[in-house]
């Protein structure tokens, strides 16, 4: 069934184009067009409108070039962006960070209330045993006084 349908092709190829002579006459055909399109507008024309076709281009190929260099600034921004927590963490952060200090102003205002409580404590203290120690003092020189006074009395007494 291959070759009938091959033959077929063929007959019809020869029926249609003859001798077979067709595709000279259609490359024929083609380059009598393209002569007729080249002499139909003018040389200055067609290098004119060249010119304007390439002026274009080459804006199109600056407006590309910068579009390229935008999308490449733009990656690069992604990625360093990307490193880099977003807000949301952040300020979530900064508030556990916040609360934390917080807490750490609290002790520390607390300690430095317990030590001067106890640099008030001390100071009384000191002052309670310079206070007895004079009391000591005082003590002992008043005994030291009546034992002097008790022995010139006792002196006299027993002359």
């Amino acid at each position: 069934m291959g070759a009938v349908t091959d033959d077929e092709v063929i007959r019809k190829r020869l029926l249609i184009d003859g001798d077979g002579a067709g595709d000279d006459r259609r490359i024929n055909l083609l380059v009598k067009s393209f002569i007729k399109w080249c002499n139909s507008g003018s040389q200055e024309e067609g290098i004119a409108a060249a010119h304007e076709k390439i002026a274009e281009c080459k804006k199109q190929i600056l407006q590309a070039k910068r579009i390229r260099k935008n999308r490449q600034e733009y990656d690069a921004l992604a990625k360093v962006i990307q490193h880099h927590p977003d807000r949301h963490e952040t300020l979530k952060q900064l508030e556990a960070l916040g609360k934390e200090l917080q807490h750490l102003s609290h002790i520390k205002e607390n300690v430095e209330d317990k030590l001067e409580l106890r640099r008030k404590q001390f100071h009384v203290l000191l002052s309670t045993i310079h206070e007895l120690q004079q009391t000591l003092e005082n003590d002992e020189k008043l005994s030291e006084a009546e034992e002097s006074s008790d022995t010139p009395m006792e002196a006299e007494n027993k002359q």
